[in-house]
């Protein structure tokens, strides 16, 4: 049985991927700090199963035993294809680097770094032992491919997602593993995300008129959307580029 994990499934793109997958009757097992009742119903209407672990990937010791139940999962599971959607990312702090107080900065490290790394990382090895391919996404942004003001934390634990990535690529290319890693980047897309962006000081981060006139102007993509171009990409498998960053602006 194919099985999924997925990040950051309470709403957003996590929400978006994970109905796809159980839509299509895949295994997916989602990780979030809040549980998502729309997701059960969704695997109910297509005989689909959806476990939901509640995690707080900002604490170590917590993704550590979260990682445990979905061992255990996919180890009963046998699946010949495992994916993993690592998704859960947060925005804050968002502040000029002087102002960014430093236990905000070690949290926003470990969820968006730190956390996905771990996640990847244990999968892999998973994969290896029950003789599963891994196809593996992490969630990066065009912001980190460039420096915004205001956003230090932000481009950079993405800048480091997408070294991770293509680093596990390489790695997995050479021993001939079958797994492959990508990086994919969604966008601006209508999210909780972008609202918290809106609601930032200009002193706290110059370019907040920008992203409030993307609002205005409808230029925010819609999640479903972008969630169906990131599904389309991990299911053609044979086609998949590990390595590769793939950015949504290519298939729109």
């Amino acid at each position: 049985m194919k099985t999924a994990v997925i990040t950051g499934v309470s709403r957003g793109l996590g929400e978006a991927v994970a109905e796809l997958f159980l839509e299509s009757g895949v295994y997916v097992i989602g990780i979030s700090r809040n549980a998502n009742s729309h997701l059960d119903e969704v695997a109910k209407e297509n005989n689909s199963t959806y476990k939901h672990l509640a995690c707080n990937l900002g604490n170590q010791q917590a993704l550590e035993n979260t990682l445990e139940s979905v061992k255990q999962y996919v180890i009963n599971n046998e699946p010949s294809i495992l994916y993993l959607v690592n998704n859960a990312a947060v925005i804050d702090p968002i502040d000029q680097s002087m102002n960014i107080d430093s236990k905000a900065l070690v949290t926003h490290v470990q969820v968006n770094t730190v956390a996905p790394m771990v996640i990847m990382n244990s999968l892999l090895k998973l994969a290896t032992e029950v003789k599963s391919t891994l196809i593996g996404v992490n969630v990066s942004s065009g912001a980190a491919e460039r420096p915004i003001y205001g956003w230090s934390a932000y481009c950079s634990t993405k800048a480091s997602i997408n070294m991770y990535t293509q680093t596990v690529a390489l790695e997995q290319a050479e021993r001939k593993t079958g797994h492959k890693v990508i990086a994919f980047s969604p966008g601006v897309m209508d999210t909780n995300m972008q609202e918290k962006i809106r609601s930032s000081s200009r002193e706290a981060f110059v370019e907040v008129d920008t992203f409030k006139n993307y609002k205005e102007s409808n230029l925010l993509r819609d999640a479903n959307s972008v969630g169906n171009v990131l599904f389309d990409i991990m299911r053609d498998e044979v086609n998949l580029k590990s390595g590769k960053i793939y950015n949504v602006k290519d298939y729109f």
